[in-house]
Order: C-alpha cells, then structure tokens, then sequence
C-alpha cells in the first residue's frame, strides 16, 4: 500500500478497497464495516487515510457512520428491487445509486462543467517538478500555496483581509465541520439555520447534539429580520449560520437591503456568525455583498468546499478564521488529515493563472442554460400542479405542490417507475417544507429529463385527485 508512488495517494488504494468491499455483498439489511484501526493495521496505512476514503465514501451515500459504533453500509437489494426505508434520506441515497434510476435529487454543479482534465494535468506536471521526499513536511492545515490562493480570493480590502494562517483545510466538508462544532463547543449549544438547509449539515448538526432553531425564508427569498431578532433576545443564541448569498436548495438571494439589515442586527448580539460559502461562486448572475462584507470579522467564519465548483477530484473542505487560531491549529494536528499536496498545489495554481474563473464562466453559463429548460418544461408539463420559484444559481429547482399531496407517496409512485426526487422535508428538522421538491437540471439526456418530468407530473395528479 506504501509504494514509492503511492504515498500521497494510498486513500484512492483503500477507497478502492473499500469500494470491492461493499459491492462483495448484495443483502436486506445494513453491513458493518471494519474499523478505522482495523483497516489500517490491516492495509498498512494510517488512521487518517481510512478516514479520508471513508468520508468520500460517506459524501456518496455509499456508507454512514453511527456514533460510537462505526461505519455501515446501506442494505444492498438486488439491481431489480426497490428498497425502501422509515429513514427518508436513506431511501434517496440508495435508490439514486441503483442501476438504470433517473435522479432528479442530486446536486452537482460541477458535473455538468468538469475542469478535471486542467487538474489533473497540473497534477502530473507537479510531480515531475517536485521529487517525493521521504518524509514531507507537514502541513496539517493544508498546503500553503492554496491557502495563499484561497486568502487572497477572500481577501476584499485592508481591513476585511485574509491571510495563509487565517485558512483551515481538511479531507472534505464533514470534516472541517465537525471540528467547528468542536473548536466552538456547540454540542449543547443553541444554532440558529436558515431553512431550507443542505440535509447533509442538518444530520451532521443533529448528530453532535447541537440544539437547532430554524430560521425559515420568506417566500420572497428574504430573511425574517424580526423572527430573527426574536431569536437573539430570547434564546442563548451561540451561532447563526446564513448563506453567503445565495441559499440553497431554494436557488434564490435576499435583496442586498434586507441583508444589510440582518448584519446590523447581527453586529448588536454576541454571538459566532458562520458563512455557508458552498455555492458563492455559482450565482448566474453577479451576487453582490457577501455577508462577510458586511460584518466585522471579530464573530465570523466562513466555510466552503472545492467540490461544488471543481468536482469529486476535489473533495476538500476548508474555513477562514482570523480567531482561535490555536484550537483551530490543536484539532487539525489531532485530525491529521492526509491530503495530497500536489493536488493541492495544482488546485492553488488553478486560481492562481485565472483557470479557476475560466471555468466558473463556463459553468454558470451551462448551468444557466439548462436551468432556463427545466423551468420552461416544468411550466408546460406542471404549470397546474407546482409552483416554481425562479433559481438565480446552482444546479436545483426548488418547487411548491399546489395541490396539497403526500410528496413521499409521490416519492415512492417514482421509485417504481425509477425516478429518484428529493422531497422538501429532507431540508428541515423541524417538519417544514413538506409540500415541497428539489428537482436537479444538470442531468442526464434532453430525453431523460422530459421522460423523468412527465411521470413527475402523472404521480403528482394522481395524489392530488386521492
């Protein structure tokens, strides 16, 4: 596992590994995997490494872990049965995975604009530049040319600057966040979220026992500046988390007054601010003042993922922090992420000669395209059935039934018709959103797209006539 030219790269070895390992088994209930020890004794790597290929793994719903007890594998039924589950997301997960299913649930913008061709070869070219060293040095918080690349793109004047040392790269998003949660001791602790949220930071919240407020939008987009300001004057508030700009699932942006007015109100209470930054860059159009520009840095944090913009070639998440750097420095020593430094370094290179920006007006422009065609589908086939709120980025459309129906009986009419949707209740904790639906529009053929709208359409009037 530790050959000469394996080292930076043995997590792609055991995520392979674990890969065979999952797919040796077809069965009805869920697989315990080996533990993190357990695997690095027996492939000979570090605890570290398993951990990075486990948590590609768990990004791709292909594995999920349960608090001290370990990693499990979703049930595996065979390629022609449905599976079906109490737990919702589970059911999303592994149907979107079999075989031949249509997926309407995803999210990934970068699919539909892959830059890992550029990477990849960057990659390459590093590798001859930059012998292998027996021992590399160490940079548990990520290599620092990208985070040079990645403080300088925050950085907006004199005074909101970001240096190397204010930036935190770990394996991937779950990561950097769970040390968050450690860093700010929020297990406990009350949060306050905007909803609708990514389902992905809502289980990881709930997991750690964090105590969740949710703040839902208007259903102009805004945010609710007087529910908010009840919040902070009546709940131990430790953390608001708000969108940078751009929310997401529900593709649309607050007016740049009613932000300015969140910020004021944000700057009277003492308490952490985080910027979910995920999709900040993937606003069709320009998206204006961020939050970060908005407040002063003493309280804030941003956090964000290569992922969404450069694709799975870049799993890594990362936060900006001009505070607590000891903490922050403590928990990624004890995390000991193992992360390639000439990917890295080719990622850093990327922003560096202008590719990155290349490639984001490419994308926003495809993803612009093909949103401007689902819409346009959904309005001819459902204009009865839904309603669309307008997506001013991203990959998704978010959508309210007008008939009042069971999106989960909707779900499982699709499922036999494999289609996979993402029903709007997956974004709450709470019970909100039930009546709603993420559909993706980067997908598949103009073909499929069409065939998945129509039977969308045909199960969303027949529950509305039942």
């Amino acid at each position: 596992m530790k050959g000469p030219r394996e080292t930076d790269f043995a997590y792609q070895a055991v995520y392979r590994y674990l890969s065979g390992l999952i797919g040796e088994t077809v069965s009805h209930t869920r697989m315990r995997l080996p533990s993190l020890r357990e695997l690095a004794e027996r492939l000979n790597v570090s605890i570290s490494t398993i951990q990075y290929a486990y948590s590609l793994l768990e990004k791709e719903g292909r594995v999920y872990s349960v608090a001290k007890s370990g990693y499990y594998a979703p049930p595996a039924p065979a390629i022609n049965t449905l599976y079906s589950s109490n737990d919702l997301l589970e059911s999303v997960y592994v149907n979107a995975r079999r075989p031949g299913m249509l997926v309407l649930s995803g999210d990934d913008p970068a699919l539909l604009q892959p830059i890992d061709s550029p990477l990849l070869l960057l990659e390459r070219e590093l590798l001859r530049q930059y012998p292998r060293q027996p021992q590399p040095n160490s940079q548990p918080c990520g290599e620092l040319e990208l985070r040079m690349a990645l403080a300088a793109r925050y950085t907006a004047s004199p005074v909101r600057c970001w240096h190397a040392d204010d930036v935190y790269i770990g394996a991937d998003l779950r990561g950097v966040l769970e040390i968050l949660i450690a860093v700010l001791g929020l297990k406990d602790a009350t949060v306050v979220i905007e909803s609708p949220c990514d389902w992905g930071i809502l289980r990881l919240l709930q997991t750690a026992g964090v105590r969740l407020i949710e703040w839902p939008l208007r259903a102009d987009g805004s945010l609710d500046r007087e529910h908010l300001k009840d919040l902070l004057e009546t709940e131990p508030v430790r953390l608001v988390m708000v969108s940078s700009g751009l929310n997401m699932p529900r593709g649309s942006q607050a007016p740049e007054e009613n932000r300015r007015a969140i910020a004021q109100l944000l700057q009277r209470h003492d308490c952490w601010v985080l910027e979910n930054d995920c999709y900040g860059e993937l606003a069709f159009e320009s998206e204006g003042l961020r939050f970060r520009d908005l407040l002063a840095p003493e309280r804030l944090i941003v956090f964000s993922t290569f992922e969404k913009i450069v694709g799975p070639e870049a799993p890594y998440g990362y936060l900006l922090s001009r505070h607590l750097a000891v903490e922050w420095q403590r928990h990624f020593l004890l995390r000991a992420f193992r992360l390639s430094p000439i990917r890295q370094k080719a990622l850093a290179r990327l922003y560096s000669n202008g590719r990155i920006d290349q490639h984001l007006q490419l994308l926003r422009r495809r993803l612009k395209d093909s949103k401007e065609q689902m819409t346009q589908l959904l309005c001819e086939r459902m204009g009865d059935t839904l309603q669309i709120v307008e997506p001013e980025g991203g990959a998704t459309v978010w959508v309210r039934t007008l008939p009042r129906v069971d999106v989960r009986e909707v779900f499982q009419r699709l499922l036999k018709h494999q289609v996979v949707i993402a029903p709007g209740e997956l974004f709450s904790l709470q019970g909100l959103h039930t009546q709603h639906l993420r559909l993706s529009h980067s997908f598949g053929s103009d073909h499929d797209l069409a065939t998945a709208l129509g039977l969308l359409g045909d199960a969303l009037r027949r529950a509305s006539i039942e």
